[in-house]
């Protein structure tokens, strides 16, 4: 199961590392269409332009600094460790469905069984958060019984 825990992870990382990739491209696709727009003949297309790009720009750094925080979480889960109390690098095996409490990165299927990667500070890794196995968990009005943590 550790093997699963490492692979999951793994995806989360690579989720983190595409996201701040991303937003690196976005922002430098902006600062160069900022820089190569030239003024013309029609008043403030100029200025309105490079104050899209900066709006543009902004808004990417913010996704970059979003992006780094999720990976920074990662960075202090160890995916070769078991837990026994729900905590940030649990898997939890439910009766409703499983889960990697580590960042926000949605459905991950391996070995033929899909995980929802959650935030621990979301509503469902709240939820779950400090249980056990054997606990039941209310979430939107549904009953979660925990059948393993590892």
């Amino acid at each position: 199961m550790l093997q699963i825990k490492n692979e999951l992870h793994l995806y989360c990382l690579n989720y983190a590392e595409e996201r701040i990739r991303s937003a690196e491209q976005a922002i430098l696709s902006a600062q160069e269409a900022s820089a190569d727009d030239t003024k013309s003949s029609a008043g403030d297309k100029y200025e309105t332009t490079r104050e899209m790009m900066q709006q543009e720009i902004s808004r990417n750094q913010t996704q970059l600094h979003e992006a780094r925080k999720l990976k920074h979480a990662l960075s202090a889960i160890n995916p070769d460790k078991g837990h026994e109390i729900v905590q940030a690098g649990s898997v939890v095996l439910t009766s409703q469905g499983n889960f990697f409490i580590a960042i926000s990165a949605g459905q991950v299927k391996i070995a033929d069984r899909s995980y929802f990667a959650v935030s621990p500070i979301s509503p469902m890794g709240r939820a779950l958060m400090g249980s056990t196995k054997g606990a039941t968990v209310m979430f939107n009005h549904k009953e979660f019984t925990i059948l393993d943590v590892i």
